[in-house]
This record gives structure tokens, C-alpha cells and sequence, in this order.
């Protein structure tokens, strides 16, 4: 470990001369690509500079202690001051094999999140409303912005589907871990025998396209403009403002209504034309034989499930890691964190495994 973070540290201190360097001051891209990965190591450098600090003085208080005897009053006072910098140690060496770990690329990006009702009829639809909501909430308490792109209401005054950008710092980091089936038990307010029933809704969350990845050509966009609607004849603009966009080539459909300009609406199904096309790509790289958000989403069907909302029971399961958490009311608030950070934890702990496999 103390090689590698030796190589950082090195890279560190060169990154650091460029950015004082002239030529790359005048030059913006190149001056921007180096304050980026100079950013990026920048922490777990510092915590480095710090493991180093420690480690000497924790040498000098041995060195102390050796030379004490244990009659000596100064004894007890060096004995507990290098058992209080070896513990210090210890948690300062796990932090940074977590800094270690690989990073995901796509952690800093926004979010497309999709919603869509699955098995379960008008039940379905009415719990894919709650998770939206849900989202919306943990979005606003984690200072995140959303912007609607295209929703579908159902008569029971649910949702049948609804897509958004959540745009924020760490987004796509806490949310990653929210793609696949939701399945809900309860019993339905229409249910007059009290007889539970089992919905599921789909979640997808794909990281949002930079401009500068996919490029999209005129000539492979058809674009179909429409008249947007609302439910039960709210919200409907009798001009055609919304857009759909076709991309020729895949075949992938986006489209959105949201705004009541024709303009911002395709500017807005084009990020998420952007960010699908950028899935694909990341997929066929990874040599994926399945789409990642179809492995996300499934069929939609119950028995596909990553968690399951049981509320007679007042229980979240997540079956991935097996966590059970009792404050169902809670979380669907929005007060996710007793939820995702078992999953952060987790996965980090399945990498830094992989990570000491891969050295042994």
C-alpha cells in the first residue's frame, strides 16, 4: 500500500509544477484536464501525508517507551499515547483502502431515473406515485434538483411512468444502488376483504451523457412533435409542444412534455437520448450480453425483486444484502440514508476484497 500511495504522491507533487507551468496556464483545456486529476488524488494524498506523520510519531513513542522502565511515572503516560496513535492508525488505514478502491466513473454524474409501474394494476401505479415521491424528497434533503421529462398518470390518480434528470453533486453515486423491481405488499384501499396483494414497480437510473461524449447527428434524429396532454384534461397545450425523438440507428424513443416550449423539450429528451446511448456504449464495452437497465428493470414482474415495502409488517427487505429496516413510513419520506449507506458499505467492502485478491 505504502508504494502505491508513494506513486500518488509523486504524481501529485508533478500535477501540482504543471499547474504553475505557463504554457498549460494559457491553455484552459489542458489547464482543466490537470486541476481534474489533480482533484482527484488529492484526498487520499493528504490522508498519506497524514498516515506518515503518524506512523513517525508512533515510532518515536515506542522508542520512548522502550527506554522507560515500568516504574517509571512517565510509563503509564507513553504507554497510553502510543496505544492512542496505533488505534488512530488503524482507523486512518481503512480510510484510505476505501480511498483506494476503484472509483465508478459515472459516481459524479446526474441521474436519469425512471419510474414505471409494473404488475400489480392500479396498485402499482399508486405505489410508483410514492416511490417518485420518495426520490423527490431524498433529492431536496440531499440539496439535488429535478426536472421532470415525460409523465403518465393513471385513473386512480397514481403513475404509470415518469422520467426525470435529478441533477446534484453524488447523485448518480447514492442512487445507483436503487435500479431494479420494488415490490410492495399491502392491501389496496379498494380492497373491501382485507386481503393483502403484491404490486411491483421499476426503477432504472442511468447516468446522464457529458456533451462531450456522444454526439448525436440531425440525420439520425427523427423528430416528431405532438400536442402534450394532462390527466383529465389538465395541463393540456393545444400547441404542439411536445417532442419525441427517434434515434435512427438503435431505435431508442425519447420523449418529453414537460415544457411548454417545443425548443427546451427536445433539448431535454436529448440529454436522455444522450445518457441511453451512453449505457449502450459503456455496455458494449464491458462486453454485457444484457442491457444494463433491462437487467435493472426486468420484466417488471413481482418475483424479480431488489426490495420489498411490506406495510402490514411496517419492514423494508433489501435482498441483495439481506438488511431488514422497520421504519418503512420513514423512508418512504425520504430518509433513504438507513437504506443506501448499507448498500455503500457493502459494495465497498465486496471491491476492497476484489482489490486484495487482485494483489495477493
Amino acid at each position: 500500500m505504502h508504494e502505491k500511495l508513494a506513486q500518488l504522491e509523486n504524481t501529485h507533487e508533478d500535477l501540482t509544477r504543471m499547474l504553475a507551468d505557463p504554457e498549460v496556464l494559457a491553455n484552459p483545456g489542458k489547464y482543466g484536464e490537470t486541476n481534474k486529476a489533480l482533484s482527484e488524488i488529492a484526498g487520499v494524498v493528504a490522508l498519506y501525508r497524514e498516515l506518515k506523520k503518524l506512523e513517525a510519531e508512533r515510532e518515536g513513542a515506542e522508542e520512548m517507551l522502550e527506554s522507560l522502565s515500568k516504574d517509571d511515572e512517565l510509563y503509564a503516560m507513553a504507554q497510553e499515547e502510543r496505544d492512542g496513535l496505533t488505534e488512530r492508525l488503524a482507523a486512518l488505514r481503512e480510510q484510505i483502502q476505501v480511498e483506494l478502491i476503484p472509483k465508478d466513473p459515472n459516481d459524479a454524474r446526474n441521474v436519469v431515473l425512471e419510474v414505471r409501474a409494473g404488475t400489480g394494476g392500479d396498485e402499482a401505479t399508486l405505489f410508483a406515485s410514492e416511490l417518485f415521491r420518495m426520490y423527490s424528497r431524498y433529492a431536496e434533503q440531499q440539496g439535488w434538483k429535478i426536472n421532470i421529462l415525460d409523465i403518465s398518470e393513471s385513473e386512480a390518480g397514481g403513475l404509470k411512468d415518469v422520467e426525470a434528470i435529478v441533477e446534484g453533486k453524488g447523485a448518480f453515486s447514492r442512487l445507483k444502488y436503487e435500479g431494479g423491481v420494488h415490490r410492495v405488499q399491502r392491501v389496496p384501499r379498494t380492497e373491501a376483504s382485507g386481503r393483502i396483494h403484491t404490486s411491483a414497480v421499476t426503477i432504472a437510473v442511468l447516468p446522464e451523457a457529458e456533451e462531450v461524449e456522444i454526439d448525436v447527428a440531425e440525420k439520425d434524429l427523427r423528430v416528431d412533435r405532438y400536442c402534450s396532454s394532462g390527466p383529465g384534461g389538465q395541463g393540456v397545450n393545444t400547441t404542439y409542444s411536445a417532442v419525441r425523438l427517434t434515434h435512427v440507428p438503435t431505435g431508442i424513443v425519447v420523449q418529453c412534455q414537460d415544457e411548454r416550449s417545443q425548443i427546451k423539450n427536445k433539448a431535454k429528451a436529448l440529454r436522455v437520448l444522450k445518457s441511453r446511448l451512453l449505457q449502450a456504449e459503456q455496455e458494449k464495452a464491458q462486453a454485457e450480453v444484457t442491457a444494463e437497465r433491462r437487467k435493472m428493470v426486468g420484466s417488471g414482474d413481482r418475483s424479480e425483486k431488489i426490495r420489498t415495502y411490506n406495510f402490514p409488517q411496517n419492514r423494508i427487505t433489501d435482498h441483495r444484502i439481506g438488511l431488514t429496516v422497520h421504519q418503512l413510513p420513514a423512508v418512504l419520506q425520504g430518509d433513504l440514508d438507513m437504506v443506501i449507506d448499507p448498500l455503500v458499505s457493502h459494495f465497498q467492502a465486496e471491491k476492497m476484497q476484489q482489490a486484495a485478491a487482485g494483489t495477493a
